[in-house]
């Protein structure tokens, strides 16, 4: 319980405890049960049923009015943060023992976090990643199912990451994740903010609150770590307020410590001119300038040679589901990414009609998520039918909602002069299938929102799907 604010205690304090469980169910004896007020259920309403699981001690943020003879109970004030520290303390603090960095904004994070994962494993360094995508243990590969993973598996991850060697561990901090206390206990070497644009407020109620949130994570970083933010959003400065952290920015635009400058923008990569030295990335678009100029700050900060930093940004590939591109053999480019907030779709739109040359059509497939943010939608719509010359809206994963009231949420963002050019398919196989018809050599498709994801949740059931595959399968097909 080192490091945990306890309010009171009921039972020993000399106990010894196997495991650190939040889920009663996984509960073995001598468990250590932690009860967290989650936003479907009530971890104090399974007290009794960790107890009969073998849990010896229970942290609660209400005592019981019954207590079992031989538990120990600890009442805190925010079982969250409770969580997480214990979390650490049962292995060991391993965070302590790993240049940890951690990525936080509405975009980029999966892009920087992997990216700096593969620039330090390219640097010789053995390198760990947490993201969206993957959890990355050297060279073994785990899946994940959120952002931020619960500070359990977390500390767990890490402390595999101290036993296999890894040096360098890049991890994604969601805004979730950090109002969760997920991350309280770990020791952050720096800090990397990109963006904040609308998104989660479906969670967070406000963008105010949304912003904020994000900035805690920065005010709690200690001062021998860095905080490196993007200076061109008007949140970045924002971010370094009040923060103990050595202060550094990025930008495009505005003046700050590091700087970049775009001289090509292709479909087959950008030239940049990075801190005076210009070089040429297989990554596209203005969005992925911005990434990779904050993966070169932070490979910088953290003292890798500049020489090595420049030469290996050059060579990095673009992340599986961000603005993946395949071209098919009657020439139809294909773009798979998993812009699914509104900026992240006006920033894939508006790189793309930066680089095409107006002889072709651009046709985006998209749609938008169920049991999420509802006043993205029309926004969304909006933005798709204003930036493309055809709109095919489809499902993207609607969980317990009616998808066509979904896309019919979207379409309301549609303004009257665009209103042709947009189709609505609700199956989302035909209504890539569809625009992979309506394709002609050299067109432009554009499908959003899922990106890496292998699957599609309709219901209660998640079924294989994969953006990527199906779009090529179809390709392929029409063109034999």
């Amino acid at each position: 319980m080192y490091g945990v604010a306890v309010m009171s205690v009921k039972g020993s304090t000399d106990v010894l405890v196997s495991a650190v469980e939040f889920d009663s169910r996984k509960l073995a004896p001598h468990g250590l049960f932690v009860a967290q007020k989650g936003i479907e259920f009530d971890g104090h309403d399974f007290i009794d049923k960790a107890i009969s699981k073998g849990a010896t001690v229970v942290i609660c943020e209400e005592m019981p009015d019954h207590t079992a003879p031989g538990v120990t109970y600890a009442e805190v004030a925010d079982s969250n943060e409770a969580l997480a520290i214990v979390a650490s303390n049962f292995y060991d603090n391993p965070s302590d023992e790993l240049e940890l960095i951690g990525v936080t904004g509405t975009n980029g994070k999966t892009t920087i976090a992997t990216l700096l994962a593969h620039q330090f494993e390219k640097a010789g360094y053995k390198s760990g990643l947490i993201s969206t995508i993957k959890i990355k243990i050297g060279g073994t590969i785990l899946p994940t199912t959120h952002t931020t993973p619960d500070s359990v598996t977390i500390n767990r991850v890490l402390r595999d990451m101290v036993s296999q060697k890894v040096s360098h561990c890049f991890m994604e901090v969601s805004s979730h994740g950090i109002h969760q206390k997920r991350t309280a206990g770990l020791s952050f070497k720096g800090g990397i903010f990109t963006n904040l644009t609308h998104d989660h407020l479906d969670y967070h109620k406000s963008f105010a609150e949304y912003r904020n949130v994000k900035k805690t994570f920065f005010d709690q970083l200690p001062s021998e770590a860095f905080a490196l933010v993007n200076l061109d959003d008007k949140n970045g400065a924002f971010m370094l307020q009040n923060t103990h952290a050595k202060k550094y920015g990025y930008a495009l635009k505005t003046q700050a410590d590091y700087k970049a400058k775009i001289l090509e923008n292709q479909f087959q990569g950008l030239l940049l001119n990075i801190d005076g030295q210009e070089i040429w990335t297989k990554l596209i678009g203005t969005f992925n300038a911005y990434n990779l100029l904050a993966i070169y700050a932070a490979a910088d900060l953290m003292g890798m040679e500049k020489i090595d930093n420049l030469r290996i940004l050059s060579d990095l590939d673009n992340v599986d589901g961000r603005f993946q591109h395949a071209i098919s053999k009657s020439g139809i480019n294909a773009i798979i990414d998993y812009a699914h907030t509104p900026d992240a779709l006006k920033n894939v739109l508006e790189t793309i009609n930066a680089i095409r040359t107006y002889n072709e059509q651009v046709i985006t497939v998209v749609g938008c998520g169920g049991e999420r943010d509802r006043a993205k939608r029309p926004k969304m719509g909006n933005i798709a039918s204003s930036m493309s010359d055809v709109v095919v809206f489809t499902s993207d994963n609607p969980r317990g909602e009616d998808p066509e009231l979904i896309i019919k949420e979207v379409e309301a963002g549609v303004r009257p002069e665009n209103y042709k050019k947009t189709i609505s398919i609700t199956d989302r196989k035909q209504a890539i299938k569809t625009a992979c018809k309506l394709a002609q050599s050299g067109d432009i498709i554009l499908v959003a929102g899922k990106g890496h994801e292998t699957y599609q949740i309709i219901g209660d059931q998640r079924a294989d799907f994969d953006d990527y595959k199906i779009a090529n399968e179809i390709l392929t097909e029409l063109n034999k």
